[in-house]
């Protein structure tokens, strides 16, 4: 839609006006009215901060007098004025986003058009940004924003929902929502876990719109009146969200267990399977991740949470072997990663952060080139990549290159390469960044069966909600693990994840106030 409304494609039928303007005939005079921030990150890595402000302002047409006034009131407004110099590849991901919203602002735009800003973005970025570009709507813009994270949306002023193609719904997403409001409850007076109760529920036969882990509770969404009365003393009513009624607007989850569990076998002798021992990265002078310890025993999920560049993907990387740390050990399975490394990464099932297939392979190439590298072979090799189209329906994409793939499918098939071979440990860097509501559920309740099985899970992840299926969290900032517990240990008494995120952060940065901020 949003190419439609650039002008990159032509509508088969139907008309659109930007601005009062045809795309199809007026493309020039519409770009010099709007301001467009593509999905992918569209700066150039290997110029600095100032190069990219100017190639964007000439394509523009400012004279030099309108591009120092122009880069002087944006460097101040996405507080990018002290890194004028620094490379865009060597920002984090929130400076990057902040100096793509800088470009797209040159030459004082109407409209603009914001394609999923937030994805790979930490919540405090995450809020900078939208406070910039609400201060924006004040001042008279309009902006178009997509994007998968509905707590993103929940705060918009008007929301068109698509789906396989088709508006689903169009309007405040307040009133979306009071259409699930007395339907959405907590879990409560269960003796058994979180993720069995939640098993328990995929698997009845009740009509259950949404069950997601909450902490230590599961969050149901159920409109039927009969199945609410019938468990009312197990349910604590809550408020409503977005994500909730939109979910419920597509027709709710699909009740059924996953198939990826079913022939994993773990050891289940050794208590303790994946050990950060005083970990420490250090490039030049400086420690991009300080003496990191940590414990995760079998059949735990642990997550990584941080800002951009606080370490944490630099501790993740030394964790699986990617990265020698300048001191410290990394411990799978009792194995030394510096020592033994091959060895130790043979437990291991890795989904990166980017997308880290081959994208110019068909999907089969890829299964059947990962297949080989996890030392798959002839039957038991052809079984395993049967199984993982099937289960993770790629069979209409098999002869798809991977790069031309939607967004949901790369991750599918990353996924399915990461656990072919029936890994006992697996690491997740951000396995769900902009996927769909609906993907990432299916995605947690595979990693959620395998867990049950006794795998155990190391992830990274931006999006609050789902640090809440962690059993334990810690959480990277200035590459020091400043905290660590359950997601209740985190949060106080109303809180949501993304609220204590914020809060510990404050906290540390007013406790360690002359501390070098990176």
């Amino acid at each position: 839609m949003i190419r439609l409304l650039l002008g990159l494609l032509l509508p088969t039928s139907g008309s659109i006006s930007i601005l009062g303007l045809n795309p199809a005939t007026d493309m020039d005079k519409i770009h010099q009215q709007i301001g467009y921030m593509p999905q992918k990150f569209g700066l150039y890595e290997d110029l600095s901060v100032l190069e990219n402000l100017n190639l964007h302002a000439d394509l523009k047409g400012l004279t030099d007098d309108e591009k120092q006034a122009a880069f002087h009131t944006l460097l101040e407004f996405t507080g990018l004025s002290k890194f004028t110099g620094r490379l865009a590849g060597q920002l984090s991901g929130g400076m990057k986003q902040k100096l793509g919203l800088a470009c797209a602002l040159l030459g004082h735009p109407k409209f603009l058009l914001l394609d999923e800003p937030g994805v790979g973005v930490d919540p405090i970025s995450r809020r900078e940004l939208m406070k910039m570009v609400r201060g924006l709507v004040k001042d008279g813009k309009t902006v178009l924003w997509s994007t998968s994270y509905l707590d993103e949306a929940e705060g918009f002023d008007d929301v068109i929902v698509l789906n396989d193609g088709k508006v689903i719904y169009h309007g405040r997403p307040s009133d979306l929502t009071k259409e699930v409001d007395g339907s959405v409850f907590l879990t409560k007076g269960h003796s058994v876990s979180n993720r069995r109760l939640l098993r328990q529920i995929l698997k009845s036969n009740e009509p259950v719109v949404d069950a997601v882990i909450q902490g230590d509770q599961v969050r149901v969404v159920i409109c039927d009146d009969k199945t609410r009365k019938k468990h009312a003393k197990y349910l604590q009513r809550v408020k409503p969200r977005f994500e909730d009624a939109v979910i419920y607007k597509l027709g709710g989850i699909v009740q059924e267990p996953s198939q990826v569990a079913k022939e994993i076998e773990v050891d289940e002798t050794m208590p303790i399977v994946i050990e950060a021992d005083h970990l420490t990265k250090k490039y030049g002078t400086f420690a991009a991740a300080k003496d990191i310890t940590f414990q995760i025993k079998r059949g735990e999920i642990f997550g990584l949470l941080g800002p951009n560049g606080a370490g944490k993907s630099t501790s993740f990387k030394m964790m699986c072997g990617l990265s020698r740390p300048t001191h410290g050990h990394a411990y799978i399975t009792g194995i030394d990663m510096r020592q033994s490394p091959i060895e130790a990464r043979s437990k291991l099932g890795y989904m990166a952060q980017k997308f880290s297939l081959f994208s110019p392979l068909t999907v089969r190439q890829n299964l059947e080139f990962f297949a080989g590298i996890y030392g798959l072979k002839g039957n038991e090799k052809q079984d395993k990549i049967e199984q993982m189209v099937k289960i993770f329906n790629l069979r209409g994409y098999l002869k798809s290159k991977a790069g031309d793939l939607p967004l949901g499918y790369k991750q599918r098939l990353a996924l399915s390469c990461a656990i072919m071979h029936n890994p006992p440990i697996l690491f997740l860097d951000e396995p769900t960044s902009g996927v769909d509501p609906l993907t990432r559920r299916e995605f947690w309740n595979h990693i959620n069966s395998m867990v049950e099985k006794g795998v155990t899970v190391m992830v990274t992840t931006h999006f609050m909600d789902e640090a809440e299926y962690c059993d334990r969290i810690a959480l990277i900032y200035q590459g020091h693990a400043i905290k660590t517990g359950t997601p209740s240990e985190l949060k106080k008494t109303g809180e949501t994840m993304e609220d204590a995120f914020i809060r510990i952060i404050e906290e540390y940065d007013a406790a360690h106030p002359n501390e070098e901020r990176t």
